[in-house]
């Protein structure tokens, strides 16, 4: 079986999971964040070995803040789960077009001292997708119209995530957070981008721009 195809079966088995417990709500949700976020943590503990304690406290701030954001984000309002929805929507369209748009179009190295594989075309690429399918949603769902100038930046901060945390694999030699989930990686692999998502979402929930 090739890579994509691998990452493809992946992929599609855990958005459909993410959107199962997403759309049960409740206990079934929390549940399903608490476990990711514990293996969120897991992987950092394991990439950070040996920095300090100072990069623990962190990393247990990175997998929790976004754990809570999203628990807000599904259960503050009536249209919590159109609002989560959107965040996972604008992650995972910024992850796939940038990484079609890189992989057909990509010249203008991103960050080569970072993450080698990373272009310009990917990112732009990665924003015009989340503009795009987000606005789309959008639109259906009736959510609020400052998520369409929203969309894009919070792309940007998707791919900043991702950078943060290639950042992070770099420093501790490896190439990957982890090897539980085939053609991704580790969960911080699959997760570095809706991490920050996840929170900007949030604040952008309390601040009334849904």
């Amino acid at each position: 079986m090739n890579e994509l195809l691998v990452r493809t079966v992946t992929g599609v088995f855990l958005i459909a999971v993410a959107l199962a417990a997403a759309a049960i709500g409740g206990n079934v949700f929390a549940y399903f964040v608490a476990a990711v976020a514990t293996a969120m943590f897991y992987e950092w503990t394991r990439l950070v070995r040996g920095w300090g304690a100072g990069w623990y406290l962190a990393g247990f701030g990175y997998a929790l803040i976004p754990a809570v954001s999203l628990l807000w984000i599904r259960e503050r309002d009536a249209h919590g789960l159109e609002l989560l929805l959107w965040t996972f929507i604008v992650t995972w369209s910024t992850d796939i077009g940038a990484y079609f748009v890189g992989r057909k179009f990509g010249r203008r190295k991103l960050a080569p001292s970072i993450s080698p594989g990373k272009t310009l075309e990917g990112l732009y690429g990665g924003i015009a997708a989340a503009a795009l399918v987000g606005g789309v949603w959008v639109f259906a769902t009736g959510l609020g119209v400052p998520l369409l100038v929203l969309a894009p930046i919070f792309a940007l901060a998707a791919q900043a995530g991702d950078l943060f945390e290639s950042g992070l694999k770099r420093r501790a030699g490896v190439k990957d957070s982890g090897s539980w989930l085939p053609g991704h990686g580790g969960v911080l692999d699959r997760l570095d981008g809706l991490a920050p998502v996840a929170v900007l979402t949030a604040a952008a929930q309390l601040l009334g721009l849904t």
